[in-house]
């Protein structure tokens, strides 16, 4: 079996590394024989020439990462033989192109449907109506003649079933792990749980990922706002948003751009040292920024929205709150979990051990139970 996404699988700068580490974890297992190296920025000027067609034809542009021309060129890249025996598990719902060799097998494993993404992450606007109507006809006839269909999140796959209506008996979950690599975690020395808050070491609540706005950043700073009315001195730290894009406040740290692979100490370090990570986004499919936590041994703070509750599996991980809380509930909620702060650190010392499920061998073995 071959990984397959919407560009280089063996890239880590692809998808967040998401398909690297899988595919990692895959090729230890037995599960993949390799991952395909496409290139999508190689079609940057046929989009534009389709796009434009699109504004005369439509009067809207935009989709050609949806189109049939995009998917095939894209696959052409491979030099796949189509009378040869092949199987396919892709992380992009339109690719392969349905309908595909009748030689190869196709599975599937998506964070998120195509009309999840139109829908919630506002991409649709730029599409004509009866174009998205044949990009979602295409995706449904291609699950249909899939394998299996595995999502990361039970949200996707409630999509998969009734956006889609997809037998239920071919639709799987199985959460992703961190993108992290194990190898290198091995080799790092343990680091200190944070201390109590106090104004010397303040609680440190942590944002990682680079869409502050989306990912909920502006709702920390009322979080601050309600922490400080409580007593309890806290920072914000922030990986991944550009410094001189974010918001001047004196609680806001911001880290820049954290290299995970060339400076996996520091990162882990930055990570660990946090009292919770956190995600309260507007529209999120996953969230591996929540598995990194937890399989540091940090717990979380997000609310029940897309794909996030599937990132944790019990009230062990943290709090899934009720979509867009206030800010008073998220900081009545934490003041009871630091006092006693013992309890706290019970919390952070059970988590720990289980730092196994949040790894993508974990994912990987469920994935191998469905597909083999």
């Amino acid at each position: 079996m071959k990984l397959v996404c919407c560009g280089d699988a063996t890239d880590l700068a692809t998808w967040s590394s998401t398909p690297l580490f899988l595919l990692q974890a895959g090729l230890k297992q037995g599960l993949f024989q390799g991952g395909l190296a496409l290139h999508p920025q190689q079609l940057r000027r046929r989009g534009r020439l389709w796009n434009l067609k699109q504004v005369f034809t439509t009067g809207k542009a935009g989709g050609f990462q949806y189109s049939r021309t995009f998917t095939r060129a894209l696959l052409a890249q491979a030099r796949l033989a189509p009378d040869q025996p092949l199987a396919l598990l892709s992380h992009f719902p339109l690719l392969p192109c349905h309908p595909w060799p009748t030689s190869w097998r196709v599975d599937y494993y998506i964070d998120a449907t195509t009309q999840q993404v139109l829908a919630d992450y506002g991409s649709g606007d730029r599409l004509a109506t009866a174009y998205r109507q044949q990009v979602l006809e295409r995706e449904r006839r291609a699950y249909q003649a899939a394998g299996a269909v595995i999502c990361m999140a039970q949200w996707a796959a409630d999509s998969v079933i009734n956006d889609y209506g997809i037998n239920p008996a071919k639709v799987h979950v199985v959460p992703g792990g961190a993108n992290l690599d194990e190898g290198q975690l091995a080799q790092l020395p343990p680091v200190p749980l944070p201390p109590p808050p106090s104004a010397e070491h303040p609680l440190r609540l942590g944002f990682l990922g680079k869409e502050w706005q989306r990912k909920g950043g502006p709702f920390l700073l009322e979080l601050w706002g309600a922490l400080q009315q409580r007593g309890i001195p806290t920072v914000i730290r922030a990986i991944g948003p550009d410094p001189a894009k974010l918001p001047a406040h004196p609680a806001l740290q911001p880290l820049g751009f954290v290299n995970k692979q060339r400076d996996t100490a520091r990162f882990v370090a930055e990570l660990r040292s946090w009292h919770f990570g956190t995600l309260f986004s507007d529209a999120e499919a996953f969230g591996i920024s929540n598995r990194e936590c937890l399989r540091l041994g940090v717990p979380l703070l997000a609310h029940a929205l897309g794909g996030i509750p599937s990132t944790l599996p019990d009230a062990g991980c943290g709090q899934l709150f009720a979509v867009h809380p206030s800010a008073a509930e998220v900081a009545d909620w934490i003041a009871a979990r630091l006092s006693p702060y013992a309890g706290y650190l019970a919390c952070r010392a059970k988590l720990a051990p289980r730092w196994r499920e949040f790894t993508w061998a974990a994912a990987v073995e469920q994935l191998t139970q469905i597909l083999i």
